[in-house]
């Protein structure tokens, strides 16, 4: 499996966890995020991913912001993202089992550490369950 990930500099401690919480499950990951808690602007840190998601140059992305809100719209401008703001691991099998969430967009000020890093479990061990959410998957797209 291959991950990319983003975050602002509000996601800096939460996305080196994550990629210790990955590396430890021996998981590719290709860094696109900050690694300063130095003022950024989020999209340049989540264009990248979006944009490796929708190429399938990765299977899955997980994107990091203070609220999670403007990372996920960025992302799911792009075609074939659907990035999940998520804040429970419930809501994260959700959106992979319902929604086929390829992206999971966690807020960082809202969350803590831990609960961050079990729904990155959640979201990576969750497989879409198809069937009739297909349907309505496939209707998604403009």
């Amino acid at each position: 499996m291959k991950i990319a990930i983003g975050n602002d500099h509000a996601g800096t401690d939460y996305k080196l966890a994550v990629l210790g919480l990955l590396k430890s499950m021996k998981i590719e990951v290709i860094n696109h995020g900050t690694d300063t808690t130095d003022s950024v602007d989020y999209p340049d840190f989540v264009h990248p991913v979006a944009k490796d998601v929708e190429d399938g140059t990765v299977d899955l992305g997980i994107i990091i912001c203070g609220s999670g809100n403007g990372a996920s719209i960025t992302a799911n401008k792009h075609q074939k993202v659907r990035s999940a703001l998520c804040w429970t691991k419930e809501i994260v099998e959700l959106a992979r089992q319902h929604n086929d969430a390829n992206i999971l967009s966690l807020p960082a000020r809202f969350i803590s550490l831990p609960q961050a890093l079990e729904m990155v479990k959640t979201f990576l061990e969750t497989d879409f369950e198809g069937g009739r959410h297909e349907r309505r998957v496939e209707k998604i797209p403009c």
